[in-house]
């Protein structure tokens, strides 16, 4: 890991610093960081800073919705394409399994075990990363992590799967944008 990188993705919270666990550059525009979360002992905190102007935003935390506006973009551009993406990240949700050893944790958060491994995945959907905001690359790392955390947490959750299963078979906005937020009414 860049030491330089690490530090930059450093960040003090209520006078607590929290030093990422795993960070990488995604095409030069993204920085995608996990740190030690607080809901588990193997919980990770996702953050990333995009380059925008030439400048570094501040840290970031993703959230679900910024992630499915982002797909629904595609989807009006591309959908073919697009729902091949979400069925792939959807057999991705299956093959997750929740961290609960460190050791399973470092290997779960190797850069070769979050994208290199779908290197064939991110060429293929390349082109879907021209539309919206953010590249296929930084997709797949941020769903990932996104999967890791969220079954790390709660082995049987299912609220990304659902956002996935939603945007997959073009569930109205508000319904998307109801889980992507986590609100049920």
């Amino acid at each position: 890991m860049d030491k330089n990188l690490k530090e930059y993705m450093r960040f003090t919270k209520e006078g607590k610093k929290f030093t990422p666990l795993f960070v990488s550059e995604i095409n030069g525009r993204f920085i995608v960081a996990a740190y030690q979360g607080s809901l588990s002992k193997y919980d990770i905190l996702i953050k990333y800073r995009q380059k925008i102007k030439g400048k570094w935003s501040y840290i970031r935390t993703p959230k679900h919705i910024h992630w499915a506006v982002d797909v629904l973009i595609k989807m009006h551009e591309d959908p073919k394409k697009t729902k091949e993406f979400i069925n792939f990240l959807l057999s991705i949700w299956e093959k997750t399994r929740p961290m609960k050893s460190g050791k399973q944790r470092k290997t779960a958060l190797n850069l070769g075990n979050l994208l290199e491994i779908n290197r064939a995945q991110i060429e293929k959907y390349k082109k879907l990363g021209e539309k919206g905001e953010y590249s296929i690359k930084f997709l797949i790392l941020l769903a990932k992590l996104l999967m890791l955390q969220e079954k790390t947490n709660l082995e049987t959750a299912y609220m990304f799967k659902n956002l996935l299963k939603a945007l997959h078979t073009g569930e109205d906005i508000f319904k998307i944008v109801s889980i992507a937020t986590h609100n049920r009414r």
